[in-house]
């Protein structure tokens, strides 16, 4: 019995590549000299394609694949998978949302609590000997105070709930406001960054949100006001966000995402009112293995005829 051709774009966790070429005929694209190549003399094979975030499927690839059903995707981003390519075609796109959530709501606080507590900075100042010559300098209370969230979706609700174990009062900026929430809700995100003392980005990327945290929103959020991002560097206008960190028009930044990964900006990189994490916000092996299994349960159950278990809408 010919068995399903899966076509997978790049590295995935070994044990779920493990898993997959146990089940299919899994042939590594990126192992390829030539991929181009490749697909043009066997695109036709291919029924499923396993990708990522970090890899998505543009609309060439798509078209280079002309008996694709099924992309199944390891991570919550889809900015770099073309859906409207993919929904032209009729083909099923799933991905792996819900499992992820609590990890990233974490670092989210681990963000807040750093950037304000600044127990980054003070771990260096112990490690360098300052210690012996001086006390460190005073920080930010985080628990009673204010936490602004952009983007009310899975993951922001999970974040709203840690905060409400510190005290904090939550608002939040959508679209438009959701009626299964008990949270305040602002019209504009302009006026949540007044508001808040911490503002989290937990929007989806892609081209709608680009750039939505601008000059005038970081001014907004002003000199007392800390940045956190946990969702899609593209969302905050980098530039600007530099400039308001040297300056001081914030008091500080925690993120977890860049605009040009795995690249970050020299200007960032020499600031210490900002917390740098290599997009790590779902990377713990509870999470990752969760991710793991809802890949290949997207694709098993459509390939029985079945709809996916997280269906991208």
């Amino acid at each position: 019995m010919n068995r399903i051709q899966v076509l997978q774009l790049g590295p995935l966790l070994p044990a779920l590549e493990k898993r997959l070429t146990a089940q299919y005929d899994v042939h590594p694209l990126w192992t390829e000299a030539d991929p181009k190549a490749f697909l043009a003399q066997r695109g036709g094979d291919f029924t499923a394609l396993v990708t990522s975030a970090r890899y998505g499927a543009d609309a060439a690839l798509i078209a280079a694949l002309p008996k694709l059903q099924a992309i199944s995707s390891f991570g919550v981003g889809l900015d770099a998978l073309d859906l409207d390519a993919a929904r032209a075609r009729g083909i099923a796109v799933g991905y792996t949302p819900d499992v992820l959530n609590d990890c990233v709501a974490d670092t989210a606080f681990a963000l807040v609590m750093d950037v304000a507590r600044r127990t980054s900075a003070a771990d260096r100042f112990v490690r360098r000997g300052d210690w012996l010559k001086g006390q460190f300098p005073l920080a930010t209370k985080v628990s009673g105070k204010r936490l602004g969230i952009l983007g009310m979706g899975r993951i922001g609700r999970v974040i709203a709930r840690r905060a409400s174990g510190f005290d904090m009062e939550v608002r939040y900026h959508n679209r438009n406001p959701l009626n299964d929430v008990d949270y305040g809700y602002e019209p504009t995100l302009k006026g949540l960054a007044q508001w808040a003392d911490f503002l989290v980005v937990a929007s989806a990327g892609g081209a709608d949100t680009r750039g939505l945290v601008s000059r005038d929103i970081l001014d907004a959020l002003g000199p007392e006001g800390f940045l956190i991002n946990i969702s899609r560097g593209t969302v905050v206008d980098e530039a600007a966000l530099v400039d308001a960190l040297q300056h001081q028009r914030i008091a500080g930044a925690g993120l977890d995402v860049f605009e040009d990964e795995p690249r970050v900006p020299e200007a960032l990189l020499a600031l210490d009112n900002v917390v740098l994490l290599p997009h790590l916000a779902s990377n713990t092996h509870e999470t990752r293995a969760a991710m793991a299994q809802r890949v290949q349960e997207n694709l098993a159950v459509f390939l029985a005829g079945k709809p996916m278990v997280s269906a991208a809408a």
